[in-house]
């Protein structure tokens, strides 16, 4: 349980300062798109193109924050299997609290009161389940669940990708949630994918979660990036956690076996429940304006204050 939690809550570094750098480097771009007054930066609905996006991914800091983005993803992965997914989910996802704070510094994001309040209870949740916490279930399951598993994580991605488009600048949330779906998917993948222990390639190979993993993990990534461009990087990761908390929580509990220590299943649900509304305050709460005159670390304007949309509207000015 320690290996677990300890794991769980590096992934969790890793996330946290994976999603912020990765922030910096969309909105650098972003920036560097306003500059030139290009309408190709963005969909005719205001949100950032495939271009954009992909121009916002070879900046240093969205390649850094991507590499540990892999780092967590591996150590996430330990942690699913190492202990229940209502539990490894949740501290992973804490992560919100790490991207809260390094935003101050790196994005010139100023935290409101209620923010603050917000992230103490996630905080204060996280222990809850900590406490509660009893062995994880299972991982074998029939064959044809991690099919069904497979064509979850295509829809959630692919349908979530062509109603983002079509929603544009107006879908940073929901981007943020169908990316969360998208890694709560990889998560429940990691922990029924066979051929692992022990180590068999062809079952790994031949096993239909595999594939939903990386369809999930991929897709989640690129709606993530999306969000990130066009909203607020605290209320699009805490959409993310709820995506990433909740569903795989459930089924960890329904179909995996997941429990709590005997006699703290009250506990376990409060702290969930309590966890997700923290995730969710901070999303309302979200994306404070700059402070006038204010500067990011560089002493460059905030990085908060350019979006492809921004860029769409003064070409057309």
């Amino acid at each position: 349980m320690i290996i677990g939690l300890l794991t769980a809550v590096a992934a969790s570094a890793c996330y946290g300062t994976g999603s912020v750098l990765q922030a910096v480097g969309s909105r650098k771009s972003a920036r560097r798109e306003a500059t030139k007054a290009s309408i190709t930066g963005v969909t005719q609905r205001g949100g950032p193109s495939l271009s954009s996006t992909a121009k916002a991914a070879v900046t240093w800091e969205f390649m850094v924050g991507t590499v540990l983005d892999f780092i967590g993803f591996g150590l996430g992965a330990l942690a699913a299997r190492l202990l229940p997914l209502f539990l490894s989910q949740t501290v992973i996802s804490a992560n919100l609290v790490i991207t809260a704070v390094l935003s101050i510094k790196l994005l010139n994001i100023r935290l409101t009161r209620p923010e603050w309040a917000s992230i103490a209870v996630v905080c204060s949740a996280l222990v809850l389940l900590a406490t509660a916490a009893g062995p994880e279930g299972g991982s074998d399951t029939p064959i044809t669940t991690h099919w069904w598993l497979l064509v979850a994580s295509v829809v959630i991605i692919g349908g979530g990708t062509l109603i983002v488009r079509l929603l544009g600048g107006r879908a940073a949330i929901l981007a943020g949630l169908l990316s969360g779906l998208g890694f709560g998917a990889l998560g429940v993948g990691v922990r029924v994918l066979n051929g692992i222990d022990p180590f068999h390639l062809p079952s790994l190979l031949g096993d239909p979660a595999l594939y939903a993993i990386l369809v999930a993990g991929i897709g989640g990534m690129y709606l993530h990036t999306v969000a990130l461009q066009i909203g607020s990087v605290n209320g699009a990761t805490a959409a993310l956690v709820v995506g990433e908390t909740v569903v795989p929580g459930i089924l960890g509990v329904l179909w995996l076996g997941d429990s709590s220590r005997p006699g703290f299943a009250w506990v376990a649900v409060l702290g969930f429940l309590v966890a997700v509304a923290g995730a969710v305050a901070v999303a309302w709460f979200g994306e404070p304006e700059p402070e006038p005159g204010a500067t990011d670390a560089d002493g460059s304007a905030p990085e908060v204050a350019a979006t492809p949309a921004d860029s769409a509207h003064r070409a057309a000015a």
